[in-house]
């Protein structure tokens, strides 16, 4: 019986330690109390006898809560000595240690123990409608200060591997770039406006005040952890993928490389887990999980799952394939560069941006979008598209509330003549580095060339500067007939490269696009270095240039630079290179803005696609940026008008298979006009230099 019960007591020590030791507490507080009461009470047999053992109990718990108590003590019980005196001052001094510190020493401890629990997220939390962002990337603090600018409240929780104050730190210095510079933007229009220069102020607790950030530590695939931060009630889950840039040792990077490229089975053990805690019954209606895929292995598994799991009336599984979406960026922007400044902002939530609403399937889309351009001035109608949750009319505005101001309808138009067999420019491209998306961007090149390249002369000359073994790795380009020449230099070869590079511009009577890459695959310290390094090379060209060439037109050369880690933005940005290329930053704009749209997935994927090459008819719609004394017949620029009269005219005049609507123009030094907010209020003057931002279907 003995050994059972010590047994059983062993174990409930182990398992409730915590709960143990209170008990333990209580117990010796009650052995303290009764054993100093009953010492009293026979040392004062005869002032006590009427009173009793329980007045007893009374002056020792007095005695141990205020010491100063003893005196009273005394002084009531009325017979003194000193052995009584000792006993009392012994059991102040016994229940100071017993009680009093144990009491607290527990509390204390019980205290600390719920804000570690919190801080590492042991705690479940209550929330609902919130945003989860499972591990960790470069890309995570563009998602989350994107947020800021959607109109209302947001709560981001965020459960990652990382050590969260690392990445509180992170968040904290992202959002107080994005806050200082919106104060100094804002700053700039209110100095004309005296009365409003206390906005800035106002403007930066307003915006912190709009989003909570929770950062927990953990593993992604435990369902402990997930059920903690209630992410069967959240409104999107955003599953990121890990990078490898924290590995200290460069050989630790390649090898980690090399197991990536085959597939992420992390993304797919925690797909699988957040698919099932989703789509259970007790969970949130319409959730939407976007998850980032980087390789054909995974993404033939998260297909899988979409077809096992998902729900739709529960749960929204969308894959983003960053590598393919990012090539498809860097290919666009090196042939049209003006794409750059147009996407950054469309692409985000701050100024104009793509809006959706449900409708009928039409039979007539483009009637229904000249009826509809014709009643509304605040929005530009771009396409009806049937997606797989519905069919929705995609608008360009400033609010969504702007897609619905209904106007007076449209009935002027300006006698313009559209060249209908305009054909995009050859263009001449130098590539300078690699990265892990150099096959997609390459992809993206044939897509443009497949649709584009109707002409007996070859649309595209591309050379690339890499090094060997980067070279090697992609059999020198030789699978792409395109690519004329392949020049192996490393880094540290300047005279090479810039001797190539020279070759490359002077080998072409038109401008020439010069698309520096970021070594995605290098250590933390070396991000973005080599970019830094070969933008210097090419910096020390131009300059040259100037220098000699009086006649020579800065213009004629693009300088497209990708950089990995926003904080080296201001390094490139001051270094005279406008059109910097943030590539994170894209992907992490269309998460924010598909983790709250779910419609716009597949209308992105649109315009970021061409055609294929054996295409009978031209379907796809895509942004294109084209030359103003090109676009109109004989180069008839119209004169002044408004952005609603040019809009308009240029819709009707355009041809029936391929129908332009016009979203604003690009002028040179990088000026960037969209026409967002009352079209009629818009003037607008348009040079030869200028070109128009179309959405058609070639």
């Amino acid at each position: 019986m003995y050994k059972k019960l010590k047994e059983k007591i062993s174990v409930f020590v182990v398992k409730n330690p915590s709960l143990a030791i209170l008990i333990m507490i209580l117990i010796l507080n009650l052995a303290l109390f009764a054993g100093a009461a009953a010492i009293i009470s026979w040392l004062s047999p005869y002032s006590l006898s009427d009173s009793g053992f329980w007045v007893s109990v009374y002056y020792t718990i007095s005695m141990v809560l205020d010491a100063g108590c003893i005196s009273n003590v005394i002084t009531d019980i009325g017979e003194t000595s000193v052995v009584l005196i000792i006993v009392c001052i012994l059991t102040v001094i016994t229940g100071m240690i017993t009680f009093t510190g144990a009491v607290v020493g527990y509390v204390t401890n019980y205290i600390s123990t719920f804000i570690e629990n919190s801080q590492s997220g042991n705690r479940a939390l209550k929330v609902s409608g919130h945003t989860v962002i499972l591990n960790w990337n470069s890309r995570a603090s563009e998602i989350i200060n994107d947020l800021l600018y959607t109109g209302k409240r947001e709560t981001v929780v965020i459960l990652a591997s990382q050590d969260a104050s690392e990445i509180e730190r992170e968040i904290g210095d992202r959002l107080s770039t994005s806050i200082r510079n919106d104060q100094m933007l804002l700053k700039k229009e209110c100095q004309k406006l005296p009365a409003l220069r206390k906005i800035p102020y106002y403007l930066k607790h307003r915006t912190k005040n709009r989003i909570t950030v929770i950062v927990r530590e953990g593993e992604t695939y435990s369902t402990k952890q997930l059920n903690d931060i209630s992410i069967s009630q959240a409104a999107s889950v955003i599953l990121l993928t890990k990078e490898i840039q924290n590995e200290v040792c460069r050989y630790g990077n390649i090898e980690r490389r090399e197991e990536l490229e085959k597939g992420n089975t992390n993304t797919i053990k925690t797909l699988v887990q957040v698919a099932q805690m989703t789509s259970s019954e007790e969970s949130a209606d319409h959730q939407t999980i976007i998850v980032e895929v980087e390789d054909n292995w995974t993404a033939s598994l998260v297909e899988r799952i979409i077809q096992h799991k998902e729900r739709l009336a529960k749960c929204h599984i969308i894959p983003v394939y960053v590598n393919k979406v990012l090539g498809q960026i860097l290919s666009q922007f090196s042939i049209m560069p003006e794409l750059n400044t147009v996407y950054s902002e469309l692409f985000s939530n701050r100024g104009a941006e793509f809006f959706f609403k449900p409708v009928p399937m039409e039979d007539d889309i483009e009637k229904a979008t000249e009826d509809y351009m014709r009643t509304h001035s605040y929005a530009i109608p771009l396409t009806i598209m049937e997606t797989a949750s519905g069919t929705y009319a995609f608008t360009v505005s400033n609010s969504n509330d702007d897609s619905e101001r209904v106007c007076e309808p449209a009935e002027n138009t300006l006698n313009v003549e559209l060249n209908y067999k305009y054909q995009m420019l050859h263009r001449n491209i130098v590539i300078i580095g690699h990265n892990s998306k150099c096959q997609d961007i390459m992809n993206g090149f044939s897509a443009f060339r497949g649709e584009h390249n109707k002409s007996e002369k070859e649309i595209l000359n591309i050379t690339v500067i890499d090094d060997a073994k980067s070279l090697e790795r992609l059999d020198n380009y030789r699978k792409y007939p395109y690519v004329t020449k392949t020049v192996p230099a490393d880094v540290y070869n300047a005279p090479k490269i810039k001797e190539a590079i020279e070759q490359a511009i002077d080998s072409y009577d038109g401008n020439t696009s010069l698309l520096i890459l970021s070594d995605d695959y290098t250590t933390t310290e070396d991000i973005d270095s080599a970019a830094l390094t070969y933008l210097i090379y090419v910096q020390d060209i131009i300059f040259e240039r100037l220098k000699n060439r009086p006649d020579f037109d800065r213009e004629s050369i693009d300088v497209i630079v990708e950089i990995l880690n926003p904080k080296n933005y201001d390094v490139v940005h001051n270094y005279s290179v406008d059109n910097v290329v943030i590539s994170n930053r894209y992907i992490s704009k269309m998460v924010t803005q598909i983790g709250r749209k779910q419609a716009l997935f597949e209308f992105y994927s649109d315009i970021l696609t061409y055609d294929e090459e054996e295409a009978e008819a031209f379907k796809s719609k895509e942004l294109y940026v084209k030359e103003v004394n090109l676009f109109f017949e004989d180069g008839k620029i119209p004169g002044r008008c408004t952005a609603r009269e040019l809009i308009w005219s240029v819709y009707k005049a355009s041809p029936a298979d391929n129908k332009a609507v016009v979203l604003g123009y690009t002028g040179p030094n990088g000026k960037m006009v969209i026409f967002s907010g009352n079209q009629d209020d818009i003037e607008v003057e348009l040079s030869s230099k200028d070109k128009l931002i179309i959405f058609s279907n070639h």
